[in-house]
C-alpha cells in the first residue's frame, strides 16, 4: 500500500499504521516483542513499525503497506496475510519452528521464510540439563510442598547424575550439546542416531548404539532431540517404555508426540519409570483433563511452560539471526537459513533445473532405500561423489546440484523436510550432518553413452573405496529428458523409472508368481499400484552372478530353477521391483511385504 493510500484509511485502522513514511524506506512489520538488538541493526536502513496486539484482520488490512515482516509464535502469517502482502519479500520467523507461517503459500508468493535454528542451542541444552537435576532431586516436589509449609524431606530423597548413563535420541547440534554438559557431570553417554557421524561422536565421548533396544535397557536418564516426523512420532510408546529401568527417568525439550502421552502417563501411575522432565506437549498449552495436563500436575514429573528457548540470551541471539538475514534479503542477498530459499538463482534456471531436480530426488532415494533400516546405508560418516558425464560436465557452477544434493539427503530425516537447505549453507548443513562431497566432471563426449547428460551418485565407506565391486559402494544414476527425470541405475540394477510420489522398492529373487503375491498382499491393505517395473542386474553384475553359479554350491532349500540351470534363489536371480502406488503405505503393509517369500528387502520411499 502506498503512502497516499495510509491517508485515505478509515480512522479506526490507521493509528496501526503509524505515522506515512516515505517510499525510499523499506518499511518492516514487527507484531510481537522481539529483541531491540537486532531491530537496530535494521533501523539505519528501514523504518521498522513494532506494533504489537494486532487482530488477524488488522494484519490483513496493513501488511500492503510492508516489505518484511519478523513474528515469532504468536502470529499467525496465514495464506491471506501473503496474498495482501503485495510487497513483502521476506518473512522472518524469530525462532525455530515455523509452524505458524503458511511456507507453502509465502513459496507461492515469491516470498522468503527465514528462522533462526541455531540461536536457541545452548538455551534447549542448558534447560534439558536443569530437568535432567530437576528430575534427579525432585526439585519441582520440593519447592511445592515447601511453599505450601510443609517439610517433607525424608520423603525427597533424590540421586546422583555422576556416574550414572545418559541415553540421547538425536544427536544433532541440541543433543551433542546436552552430551558434552553431561560428561562435564560426569555421565556416561551413549546415543542413537542412525544419520550421525561416528567420528564426530566418538570425539565427543559419546557412544553410538544401533537400535531402541540396545539404548533402552542400559540407561539412567534418557532425553529426545529429534524433529517430530511420522518416524518420531510416538517414538516411545508402552513397549518401549516397558523396556526401561524402573529408576529410570525420561526428559523432553524437544517436540510434543515424541512420547505417546497416555503410555507416559500409565508409566509413571504404575512404576515402570521413575520420574519426567517435561517443558513440551502435544498442545499447549495442555487441554484440561488431557493426557497432557495430568503428566503437567504429575507428582513424578518436573513441567515448564515451554521455556526450551526462554532466555535473554537466546532471544538476542535469535533476534540479531534473522535480523541480519532480513537485511541481507532486502539488499538482494542470499540468507543463511532460509526455510524456502531457492537452490538455483534466476539465471541459471533454465539450464539447471531439471537437473538440481533429478540430484534431489537421487539423494532423497539414497536415504530412503540405502538408509531404511540399514546400518551401511547411514549418510553420516559416508563419502559421497557426484558425477557430471555429457553436456553437463560443462557446467562450471554447480552450486545448485551440490545443494540439491544435501537437500535431497536430509529431507526425509529433518524437521524442516529440507526446505532450509539452499547455496548459501549446503556445505555447512553436509559438515555439521558428517557427509563428505566430492564433485567429478567427465568431459569425456562417450562417457555419458545415449544420454545427453548422465549423473552418477557414488556413496562409499572411505576415501579409497572406490571400486565399483566393492560391497561398501552404493551407486544411483539418473538422466534428464526434456522436463521429465529418470532414475537408469540403482545399485547393481538396470532401471528406467522417474522418481515421483509415493514408491516401494523390492529387493527379491525373480521367481513366477512373485508379482501376482506382491499385488494380492497390496490389496489386502487398500493400496493401488499405479506403474510397476522389475529392473535386472546390470551386465557387470550379471557376470559375477553367473560365475558365483557355475563355481559356487546350490544351498539347501533352493528352489529346482524356471526353465534353466540356475536356481531360482541365487543372486543371479536377484532383482528389483519398483511400484508406484496410491494408499496409506503403513508399517504393517511393509511387515506383510517383507514377510513374503523371496523378498529380500522393502525401502518406502516418498519423493
Amino acid at each position: 500500500m502506498a503512502p497516499s493510500a495510509i491517508t485515505e484509511m478509515s480512522a479506526d485502522t490507521s493509528h496501526i499504521l503509524g505515522p506515512a513514511v516515505s517510499d525510499n524506506r523499506p518499511r518492516i512489520l514487527v507484531p510481537e516483542k522481539v529483541s531491540a538488538e537486532g531491530l537496530a541493526l535494521l533501523r539505519e536502513l528501514y523504518d521498522v513499525d513494532t506494533r504489537t496486539g494486532l487482530t488477524a484482520d488488522e494484519l490483513i488490512q496493513i501488511i500492503p503497506a510492508y516489505q518484511g515482516l519478523i513474528v515469532r509464535s504468536e502470529t499467525k502469517v496465514t495464506a491471506a496475510v501473503l496474498a495482501a502482502g503485495q510487497k513483502l519479500r521476506v518473512v522472518a520467523r524469530a525462532g525455530v519452528g515455523v509452524d505458524n507461517i503458511d511456507v507453502s503459500a509465502a513459496t507461492a508468493n515469491g516470498i522468503i521464510v527465514v528462522n533462526s535454528p541455531s540461536g536457541n542451542i545452548v538455551a534447549a541444552a542448558e534447560h534439558t540439563v536443569a530437568l535432567l537435576l530437576a528430575v534427579a532431586r525432585n526439585v519441582g516436589r520440593a519447592d511445592a510442598t515447601l511453599k505450601a509449609g510443609l517439610w517433607e524431606r525424608s520423603k525427597l530423597v533424590g540421586v546422583e547424575v555422576g556416574r550414572k548413563t545418559l541415553g540421547i535420541i538425536g544427536l544433532g547440534k541440541v543433543g551433542m550439546k546436552v552430551a558434552r554438559m553431561a560428561i562435564g557431570l560426569g555421565m556416561r553417554v551413549v546415543a542413537l542416531d542412525p544419520y550421525a557421524s561416528a567420528d564426530m561422536a566418538k570425539g565427543a565421548g559419546v557412544t553410538l548404539v544401533a537400535s531402541l533396544a540396545d539404548l533402552l535397557p542400559q540407561v539412567d536418564f534418557l532425553t529426545i532431540h529429534t524433529p517430530l516426523l511420522a518416524s518420531t512420532l510416538n517414538l516411545l510408546s508402552e513397549p518401549e517404555l516397558k523396556r526401561m529401568k524402573k529408576t529410570a527417568r525420561v526428559l523432553n525439550v524437544a517436540r510434543g508426540g515424541v512420547y505417546n502421552e497416555d503410555a507416559l502417563l500409565k508409566a509413571l501411575d504404575e512404576g515402570w519409570i521413575a520420574g519426567a522432565g517435561l517443558d513440551v506437549f502435544t498442545a499447549e498449552p495442555p487441554a484440561p483433563d488431557s493426557a497432557a495436563a495430568r503428566l503437567a500436575a504429575h507428582p513424578k514429573v518436573v513441567s515448564t511452560p515451554h521455556l526450551g528457548a526462554s532466555t535473554v540470551e537466546a532471544q538476542e541471539n535469535v533476534s540479531m539471526d534473522v535480523c541480519t538475514q532480513v537485511l541481507e534479503i532486502l539488499r538482494g542477498g542470499l540468507p543463511t537459513a532460509a526455510v524456502n530459499a531457492p537452490l538455483i538463482l534466476p539465471e541459471e534456471y533454465r539450464r539447471l533445473q531439471p537437473f538440481v531436480r533429478l540430484i534431489e530426488r537421487m539423494g532423497g532415494l539414497y536415504t530412503q532405500h540405502f538408509a531404511s533400516g540399514r546400518s551401511a546405508g547411514m549418510i553420516g560418516g559416508r563419502r559421497f561423489e557426484l558425477v557430471y558425464r555429457g553436456e553437463l560436465a560443462s557446467v562450471s557452477n554447480t552450486r545448485p546440484l551440490f545443494a540439491a544434493l544435501v537437500k535431497g539427503l536430509v529431507s526425509s530425516i529433518s524437521d524442516a523436510g529440507g526446505r532450509d537447505v539452499n547455496i548459501v549453507n549446503a556445505a555447512l548443513i553436509a559438515r555439521e550432518r558428517g557427509i563428505a562431497i566430492d564433485e567429478k566432471h567427465v568431459r569425456d563426449d562417450t562417457a555419458s553413452g545415449t544420454y545427453a547428460s548422465l549423473v552418477t551418485l557414488r556413496s562409499s565407506l572411505s576415501v579409497d573405496d572406490s571400486s565399483s565391486n566393492n560391497n561398501n559402494e552404493q551407486i544411483i544414476e539418473g538422466y534428464v529428458s526434456g522436463n521429465a527425470v529418470f532414475i537408469s541405475k540403482l545399485d547393481r540394477f538396470e532401471a528406467h523409472f522417474q522418481p515421483e510420489g509415493t514408491l516401494l522398492v523390492l529387493h527379491n529373487y525373480d521367481q513366477p508368481g512373485k508379482i501376482g503375491n506382491v499385488g494380492t498382499a497390496l490389496g489386502r491393505h487398500g493400496i493401488n499400484i499405479t506403474y510397476m517395473q522389475v529392473a535386472g542386474l546390470n551386465q557387470e553384475a550379471r557376470k559375477l552372478a553367473d560365475a558365483a553359479v557355475v563355481d559356487g554350491p546350490v544351498l539347501e532349500g533352493e528352489g529346482e530353477g524356471n526353465g534353466n540351470s540356475t536356481p531360482t534363489n541365487h543372486p543371479a536371480k536377484e532383482a528389483l521391483m519398483i511400484l508406484r502406488v496410491d494408499g496409506d503405505v503403513t508399517k504393517d503393509v511393509l511387515e506383510d511385504l517383507g514377510q513374503s517369500e523371496g523378498i529380500l528387502h522393502v525401502s518406502l520411499v516418498r519423493l
